[in-house]
């Protein structure tokens, strides 16, 4: 096994209680996660105990079949979503116990949300969207203006700053999300199917864009996505399928068995 092959094969796998001693210290760490539907007299068993570990700066991608619970899965790590039993630690915090204030307050600090649709405030323009999260976090106007400029301009949209929504190709829309997805300086960034909406080639850009400024500052990234160009760019792949999360199968080709 290559070096770089093995670090990536530590970075995501079950600690065992050898892992303090040898410094493995994940930033994500999900242990017997359990989540189910309830519809009436049926009930969906959507995640069947689910371990999963991620280290700081690390780029995770999870594929699967619409509807295998990717999603919730997502939604879960980021607080939006609650889970029926296991546990969640994240960025230092326990989350399984928070109230809802601390949810928010976890959300808020340690998180950075990027949907399938931009949500951007139709009345703001591009720095505006983004400035708008660290301004109401405390952070001073001026400051967060400026924050909001130099993510834009790592999104390569150094000449959209005062462009609103509507002036904006979809691409570019997304770009403005992602860099509002970090403008808080949160420690994870959660991207849910964030190309899905695009063309090939603003989906290439957005993913080349959203890896580098992942890299750029030191966030730890986990996609969902069906898109196998978007997916190949993490360092770890998994796939999740009946409730379980087991580590992908490329084929010889680059897509997954």
């Amino acid at each position: 096994m290559s070096e770089k092959t093995e670090a990536a094969a530590n970075a995501a796998r079950p600690l065992d209680s050898t892992d303090t001693a040898i410094g493995f210290h994940p930033l994500i760490r999900v242990r017997d996660l359990v989540k189910n539907y309830v519809s009436g007299e049926e009930t969906l068993y959507i995640l069947r105990g689910i371990n999963f570990d991620v280290e700081q700066g690390s780029t995770v991608a999870i594929s699967g079949q619409s509807g295998s619970g990717k999603s919730t899965f997502l939604n879960i790590i980021g607080a939006l979503d609650r889970f029926d039993s296991g546990s969640v630690e994240a960025a230092g915090t326990n989350i399984s116990g928070l109230s809802e204030s601390g949810l928010s307050s976890y959300r808020q600090r340690s998180i950075g949300f990027i949907f399938q649709f931009h949500y951007l405030l139709k009345d703001f323009t591009a720095v505006e969207n983004v400035m708008l999260p660290a301004y109401m976090t405390g952070m001073r106007k001026k400051d967060a203006i400026e924050k909001a400029k130099i993510l834009l301009c790592d999104m390569k949209l150094d000449d959209r700053l005062d462009h609103f929504p509507s002036q904006l190709s979809g691409g570019e829309r997304q770009r403005v999300a992602v860099a509002r997805a970090m403008v808080n300086d949160p420690d994870i960034i959660l991207a849910d199917e964030p190309t899905g909406n695009l063309d090939p080639k603003n989906s290439a850009m957005v993913a080349e864009l959203l890896y580098a400024g992942a890299e750029k500052w030191s966030k730890t990234l986990i996609v969902v996505t069906h898109d196998e160009k978007v997916a190949c760019r993490a360092k770890i792949r998994y796939v999740l399928e009946n409730g379980l999360l087991g580590p992908a199968q490329i084929s010889s080709f680059g897509g997954i068995n």
